[in-house]
This record gives C-alpha cells, sequence and structure tokens, in this order.
C-alpha cells in the first residue's frame, strides 16, 4: 500500500496504525504529532487509528515557546 509522509511517497506493508508506522519509521520522539488526511490524530488514538492506502500525513514537531 502507498502513503503519503511529508510529501514523500512510501509503500508499506498492510495493515498498520499509526504507532507501528511511527516505530518503523523511527519517528517516536516527544513532541511528535501528526495529521492523516489534514486532520489531526491524537496520541491517545495512534495505537488504534488505523493507516489506510492513499492516505497523506503529515508528521511534525510540537514546539513550545514565547
Amino acid at each position: 500500500m502507498k502513503i503519503t509522509v511529508n510529501d514523500q511517497t512510501i509503500e508499506i506493508t498492510a495493515p498498520l496504525v499509526v504507532q507501528q508506522l511511527l516505530e518503523q519509521l523511527g519517528q517516536m520522539q516527544p513532541g511528535t504529532s501528526l495529521a492523516i488526511n489534514q486532520t489531526i490524530i491524537p496520541r491517545s488514538e495512534w495505537n488504534t487509528y488505523p493507516v489506510n492506502d492513499g492516505d497523506s500525513i503529515l508528521l511534525f514537531q510540537a514546539i513550545a515557546g514565547g
């Protein structure tokens, strides 16, 4: 199945949930946030939220500042 992560198309083995995808990509740093198809997915749903063929995923780091 093909997905887009930060404007880069990658192929993954289905089925995966968000947590598994981020572990495979090495993106489990504190402050990591993501949106799938322009919808923010809360960290509390990462263990159950499925990644689907054609999804567009935006990974970013939350940064505190003032």
